[in-house]
């Protein structure tokens, strides 16, 4: 086993639990707060570190469960990730292509956030933050199957869902 180090090996995951908490809140300062109470549950482990086999697999499942319950416990109710400022990709300079764009990628956030939890968090890691099977299957403690069959089930309901409104309008 490797000599794990909280500078070198935690620390530089702070970024990417960040992401996974917001995605799961969709709070900004909820998600930081995560992120700061996954860093102290990871430090008062330290003496079962060398028995981990990833400690990335390790703090991402320790900040997807401090998010799920936090979601859990607070109801809730954002829309969109539209409130907490990320940025779109600007393919056009004309207003009203910007503004469908804007209103596409809107549809889609909205219904991946629609998604069950599993398939949500399993296409979030796979096509947000390019997690390999096996890291999705061990931050999520399920089978690399359950993975690409959870995967599988959400790209098909986006795609059904999102076909079905632009083909009525919204």
């Amino acid at each position: 086993m490797k000599k794990i180090s909280f500078r070198n090996d935690v620390l530089p995951l702070k970024n990417e639990l960040f992401r996974l908490a917001l995605r799961i809140t969709l709070n900004r300062a909820e998600a930081e707060d995560i992120v700061q109470d996954t860093l102290m549950k990871l430090w008062d482990k330290r003496d079962e570190w060398e028995s981990i086999d990833s400690i990335e697999a390790f703090s991402l499942r320790i900040c997807r469960n401090l998010a799920l319950d936090r979601t859990k416990k607070k109801d809730n109710n954002n829309d969109s990730l539209d409130s907490v400022g990320t940025g779109e990709p600007q393919t056009s300079s004309n207003p009203q292509d910007r503004m469908i764009q804007r209103d596409r990628v809107r549809v889609v956030r909205e219904i991946v956030d629609g998604l069950p939890e599993k398939q949500k968090s399993c296409l979030q890691l796979r096509d947000f933050e390019g997690k390999q099977y096996k890291e999705i299957a061990d931050i999520l403690a399920i089978t690399e199957e359950q993975v690409k069959v959870n995967i599988f089930r959400a790209r098909q309901a986006v795609k059904s869902r999102y076909q079905k409104i632009e083909e009525y309008g919204l």
